[in-house]
């Protein structure tokens, strides 16, 4: 990535904070089953004020949710990113292949996680669509359920959500799972503000 080493400073305030106690906990323990707990404590704290996000890390698109990079990692271990979801936006139905915190910091959005069979049959939403407010948290990963579908709550506002995960995502390797059961298709994220 061209920009990289611009990502991979440490920033100041909240973000640095949490992007100091990520690091820690990943050199201290290397397995997921350790170091999500402790991601998910600290994405609590994060979340629980919206006064700390750059405004160039809210901007919606008309058509598109926006993932923006807010720090990789050095060595690919973790990275965190702003979702920004523009009235109604929604995401496919998709995985990560790796851990992944979610925290709610404005507006509200919607999950489905889904159960998609090895045999090409229609993925299946599995439990109930859970909407995270202000202050929430919710974890994935390919041993927790790592397929779901993401949607922002409100059709009149914008709602953003930051996200920590355990690799560079927009470099990750991932699928989507189309509705009609057809063959999953892959695809690399990317970030909407890194060339």
């Amino acid at each position: 990535m061209e920009n990289r080493p611009q990502f991979a400073v440490v920033p100041s305030g909240p973000l640095g904070d949490f992007v100091r106690q990520v690091t820690s906990a990943i050199n201290e323990h290397s397995s997921e089953e350790l170091v999500l707990p402790q991601v998910a404590s600290f994405m609590k704290t994060l979340v629980q004020n919206d006064n700390w996000l750059s405004e160039e890390f809210c901007k919606p698109h008309p058509e598109y949710y926006q993932q923006y990079l807010l720090y990789a990692d050095p060595d690919d271990r973790f990275s965190v990113v702003s979702f920004v979801w523009g009235p109604g936006q929604a995401t496919p139905i998709h995985d990560h292949t790796v851990w992944g915190v979610i925290g709610m910091l404005r507006g509200s959005e919607y999950a489905q996680a889904y159960d998609v069979a090895l045999d090409g049959t229609q993925p299946k939403p599995k439990g109930e669509t859970q909407q995270l407010q202000p202050g929430d948290v919710e974890c994935v990963s390919p041993t927790l359920g790592d397929v779901h579908k993401v949607w922002n709550a409100f059709n009149d506002r914008v709602s953003v959500s930051v996200h920590a995960y355990g690799a560079n995502i927009g470099k990750v390797s991932r699928q989507v799972y189309p509705v009609d059961g057809s063959a999953p298709k892959t695809f690399i994220s990317g970030y909407s503000n890194v060339n």
